[in-house]
């Protein structure tokens, strides 16, 4: 894994850099990124709405990098990057992160050297409802282990997350197999493999009031698609004909993602490779109910 210990950008400059990837959402981003603390890094996935313009001119806390077209969730690496900070934090351009907590996520960072994703709760729309994942992460069905500061998990939401960004860089960030959408799964896993911890820290606190102008149908064909995709990368290939099966029986929807991803097989087997076998095991455990596996300790040596 490397030198953990994070240096800070100065005596006492920002620990942690905001990283936005947007496409064509300009009302949004007017209202989300004048509330992030700290520098900002929008990556313009090629909009047409004046997006770029906008924060440009009217943002001075915000760099805006345009990239000229989609290149979907994989538009935040370049922002990592190009981020002069030992953390980043992500955000969608309808969520922001509460007062102080990107603060007080450095401040665990900085005390827990093994952990490359701490993932926050999420509190979504005005009346600040819990995202259900944040409940299936505070359950800890994977346990706490003793140099984390949280139940352990393997998987985050992308606007509920903040990173270290050298194993961020060194697991290859978001791929675009996936592209968008469950982007999240790959890189825990492969975090998850290099040694890294990733926990659920609660009191790390980002708002997410998503549209409501959104395409169900659409939503779950990308994600049966990309689950698909995902477990051809790195899960044994029974478990890849269980995503393929689940999907199968995901009506319309389900069909179109396995339709979906034939097209992106030949990369997805070209980046082919197996989890060590105590990952295959917690994140089988986690399909499984009733199954525990936890993390052998001479396994988390780093």
């Amino acid at each position: 894994m490397g030198d953990t210990t994070p240096e800070r950008n100065g005596a006492d400059g920002p620990r942690v850099t905001v990283v936005v990837a947007s496409r064509d959402r300009r009302a949004e981003l007017e209202r989300s990124l004048p509330r992030h603390e700290g520098p900002v890094i929008l990556l313009d996935n090629g909009s047409a709405d004046g997006s770029a313009e906008m924060a440009r001119r009217r943002l001075a806390h915000v760099r805006v990098v345009e990239l000229g077209r989609n290149l979907g969730a994989p538009a935040r690496n370049p922002g990592v990057r190009l981020a002069g900070t030992p953390y980043v934090a992500f955000a969608d351009d309808d969520s922001w992160w509460a007062e102080g907590a990107l603060e007080r996520a450095a401040d665990v960072l900085d005390a827990h050297p093994r952990l490359a994703v701490l993932a926050g709760r999420v509190l979504v729309g005005p009346e600040g409802r819990p995202d259900p994942v944040c409940a299936e992460m505070a359950a800890g069905p994977l346990g706490t282990e003793p140099d984390l500061p949280g139940p352990s998990v393997l998987g985050f939401l992308a606007c509920g997350a903040v990173v270290r960004r050298e194993a961020y860089l060194a697991a290859g960030g978001f791929d675009k197999v996936v592209f968008f959408f469950g982007e999240e799964e790959r890189l825990a896993l492969d975090l998850a493999a290099a040694g890294w911890g990733l926990a659920y820290v609660e009191t790390v606190v980002a708002h997410h009031h998503p549209s409501p102008a959104r395409d169900p149908g659409g939503r779950r064909a990308l994600a049966a698609r990309n689950a698909v995709l995902t477990a051809v990368m790195r899960r044994p290939w029974p478990v890849v004909a269980r995503a393929v099966s689940s999907a199968a029986r995901g009506g319309p929807a389900g069909r179109r993602g396995i339709r979906d991803a034939v097209g992106r097989l030949p990369a997805a087997l070209a980046s082919r490779r197996t989890l060590p076998p105590w990952v295959e095991a917690a994140r089988d455990s986690l399909e499984r109910p009733g199954r525990r596996h936890d993390r052998p300790r001479e396994a988390g040596s780093a």
